[in-house]
């Protein structure tokens, strides 16, 4: 084997990834694999430094992505000069997921729609505009002005004003709730929150959730989260949150229980919901890893066929059948689906919701169950662990551990009720 050979083989799971990532089509991204895996051995003779390799190929990678949708732009209706952000990424997993936005920008005029896309889209400073189109600088910044006033104006989502936002206190007690089957069919909802964390990865969201133990019903736990900006990671475009721990276990010898600190970059767009990166303090050494990392990424935030994320349109699909706390799976591999039409009552309140079965998908072992309300945005989270879940941890199965907590029968298996899970935005 060549050096350029075992260079290639190193690199090619990671960029496959990221070209999957950037371009949605299966048959087109695959096609782009190999055209810059040719492009690089072409030109592998100019790369001076070899150890660079990694770097120089993703490089190469992200030239053919941009031409790839250089070339898709030239086919819509509207001049490549003209097309926002959200038209140049095409379908599926990697569509940026504000229809509005696109909307909105071709509500603008022509010039509107020009200034915008250079000063957002291209990044380009008001000089670089200012030569690039061969016009004043003054005549720049009072088009750029007069192009964002105009789209707060036609946006329909506008920002929150400071102070209209303010979390809710968690109580220590989880609230009295009770759980009951509706006679009324199940209803399709749209869920754009991270699986697990409970946060709509959009500018302006924040949120508070509490971890309550089944048993005592004492809270455990609780975590504030916030969507502080805007990020990409290796190229694709998503929103940083700061998500803050309180009380959890001190997984990664931080030296403080008591506050524990996350961040991600995750991604939402029109079909999919998913992480693009975590990071945290690991023996006083910043860890980070991205979704080109593998299976050190994968196996605690990815979700879906190549991490393509959670689906945001939800209906039943049939694939569990639920009737009491029976419950069976149609197929082996890990599922998620609605499995009824509940009346939530919980502190006084009532909500109807659909329950969202989890089996597997958030862990090996681990089963839950998610009532969502018709705005896809959580009343109510429990998680069950399969009796044997961590048993060389705990020394104990689940059934010894906690004998009077609810059971579940998933498959002929034991799943014990552990603990619930309450955001702020319920009370």
């Amino acid at each position: 084997m060549s050096h350029l050979e075992s260079l290639l083989q190193s690199a090619f799971l990671p960029l496959q990834r990221f070209v999957h990532y950037k371009v949605s089509n299966y048959s087109d991204a695959e096609d782009l694999v190999q055209e810059i895996c040719l492009t690089a051995t072409q030109r592998f003779e100019t790369l001076k430094d070899p150890t660079a390799f990694k770097a120089w190929l993703f490089r190469i990678a992200v030239n053919h992505c941009n031409d790839y949708f250089r070339k898709k732009a030239k086919a819509l209706t509207l001049s490549y000069e003209e097309l926002p952000e959200a038209a140049l990424a095409e379908g599926g997993t990697d569509r940026v997921t504000q229809s509005a936005v696109y909307d909105t920008v071709c509500a603008l005029g022509e010039r509107e729609q020009q200034i915008l896309f250079l000063y957002f889209y291209e990044e380009l400073s008001q000089e670089a505009i200012a030569k690039r189109l061969s016009i004043p600088l003054g005549t720049v910044k009072s088009r750029l002005h007069y192009a964002k006033e105009k789209f707060k104006r036609l946006y329909p989502y506008p920002p929150k004003a400071k102070g209209d936002f303010m979390m809710k206190a968690l109580p220590e007690l989880m609230p009295t709730y009770q759980i009951t089957p509706s006679s009324c069919h199940p209803f399709s909802v749209k869920w754009e929150e991270l699986q697990g964390w409970l946060l709509v990865p959009r500018l302006g969201e924040r949120l508070k959730w509490g971890l309550y133990d089944a048993q005592s019903r004492r809270r455990t736990e609780y975590t504030e989260l916030e969507v502080v900006g805007r990020a990409q990671i290796h190229g694709i475009d998503g929103v940083e949150i700061v998500a803050v721990q309180y009380g959890a276990e001190d997984y990664y010898r931080t030296g403080a229980v008591d506050r524990m600190e996350r961040r991600f970059v995750a991604q939402l767009t029109d079909t999919h919901c998913r992480y693009l990166a975590e990071s945290h303090v690991e023996d006083g050494v910043r860890r980070v890893y991205t979704f080109l990392d593998g299976d050190a990424f994968l196996q605690n935030w990815g979700f879906g066929e190549e991490n393509c994320g959670n689906p945001i349109h939800l209906f039943p699909k049939g694939l569990l059948h639920r009737k009491g706390n029976v419950v069976e799976s149609k197929t082996e591999t890990e599922t998620l689906d609605i499995v009824g039409r509940y009346t939530v009552t919980l502190g006084g309140r009532e909500y109807d919701t659909v329950c969202v079965m989890d089996v597997q998908c958030f862990n090996d072992g681990v089963a839950s169950e998610q009532y969502l309300d018709p705005n896809g945005r959580t009343v109510l989270w429990r998680r069950f662990n399969r009796d044997d879940w961590a048993l060389h941890r705990y020394g104990a199965l689940w059934s010894e551990r906690f004998p009077e907590n609810e059971r579940l029968i998933i498959n002929g298996q034991t799943y014990v009720h552990w603990y619930d899970c309450l955001p702020d935005t319920v009370l």
